[in-house]
């Protein structure tokens, strides 16, 4: 039986997506294809008011993010308002616009952690991904300027076609960079990387070798890291939990203002979207239109209603659905109780054994 929405729990993250302005061009980001713009973003000040909120609604965790947040010249003063507001903040940076002097900067300003984006283990092959050349002999020194200032580190890395086979090598310089932590991210097919899905999808034998070989890096404790890897959706049998919850865990404030319960959910028509301009934070989180759409289980339809991991996996994601199914409440396609499974492995295994198309690069 289907429940109606209870109060939602108070958010633990916010994602500040404080620009969509951005060096590189990669193909497989998830960003929307229609980029706001530098004249649409919030001032510092707004940004200091919304993590005042949201750290008055219980939030812990700020993660700063882009496009790039460090083409915004305020980013020092920023990351001083998150530390104000008793946030601890998380810089998900690609390095381009990052020197040594300013990250010390932003670090004396109160930055915990860094999270770092690599497109690959060779140079050739990480520039040509990312769309911009010498970019990756600038994320090695980068990665080299954080641990000498003692920041936690991350490193991330969107696996797919091109890179996916290397995914030991990726592991193994992910350790020597002195990250505590690899996140193997498969990359998400919404914006730019949904209309790259043909020239980004592995194959089924590259993903259970890369799923193998991380099984065998943890079990082995080859390195003192620990590594984040999940199954792709489009080889899943069972949906992944949105960000833990549509409008439970976590919410995404956009460069303009607008709050998302994930970074991709205005792809979803219908919506009402409010912003931070026009609303406080916790009046958005508890009463917005957009997070009380999928919130729970009411909306739920058959099979989903009835499942005994409805309220673990919380019916997956609901833009997959609208981007596969045509419907937002449809069953998320990753699950194999969706009528789409058979369709979802079907396109999967299609794009993933044609000859790939050149990139459409990001922005370009």
């Amino acid at each position: 039986m289907s429940t109606p929405p209870a109060p939602a729990p108070a958010p633990l993250a916010l994602l500040a997506e404080l620009t969509h302005r951005c060096p590189l061009a990669c193909p497989y980001c998830s960003n929307p294809l229609a980029l706001e713009g530098r004249e649409e973003e919030l001032q510092a000040a707004d940004w200091a008011r919304v993590f005042r909120e949201a750290a008055a609604m219980g939030v812990l965790q700020l993660h700063l993010s882009g496009g790039e947040p460090a083409a915004r010249r305020d980013l020092t003063e920023i990351v001083a308002a998150a530390r104000m507001a008793g946030l601890y903040s998380n810089l998900i940076t690609s390095a381009i616009g990052l020197d040594g002097a300013r990250l010390a900067a932003l670090q004396a300003a109160g930055l915990d952690h860094v999270q770092l984006s690599l497109q690959a283990a060779d140079a050739a092959d990480a520039d040509r991904i990312a769309g911009y050349a010498g970019a990756h002999a600038r994320k090695l020194a980068f990665a080299r300027q954080v641990t000498a200032l003692g920041l936690a580190f991350t490193v991330n890395i969107v696996v797919h076609r091109a890179n996916i086979d290397a995914v030991e090598t990726l592991v193994a310089l992910a350790a020597s960079l002195g990250a505590g932590r690899v996140e193997i991210a498969h990359a998400q097919y919404h914006g730019w990387a949904l209309k790259n899905r043909p020239s980004l999808m592995p194959t089924r034998s590259q993903v259970d070798h890369a799923m193998a070989a991380v099984e065998a890096i943890r079990r082995e404790g080859r390195y003192d890291l620990a590594i984040d890897l999940v199954v792709p959706d489009y080889y899943a049998r069972r949906p992944k939990p949105c960000l833990g919850g549509w409008g439970r865990r976590s919410l995404n404030v956009s460069p303009s203002g607008m709050v998302l319960p994930c970074h991709a959910a205005q792809t979803i028509p219908g919506l009402e979207f409010w912003s931070v301009r026009d609303h406080a934070l916790v009046e958005i989180w508890n009463h917005a239109p957009a997070f009380l759409a999928f919130r729970g289980t009411a909306w739920m339809g058959a099979p989903c209603r009835d499942c005994a991991l409805a309220e673990q996996d919380w019916g997956g994601c609901r833009c997959q659905a609208m981007a596969l199914a045509g419907d937002a409440a449809a069953t998320d396609p990753a699950c194999a109780l969706s009528p789409l499974h058979g369709r979802m492995a079907e396109i999967a295994a299609e794009d993933a054994q044609a000859t790939p198309p050149a990139y459409c690069y990001r922005g370009r």
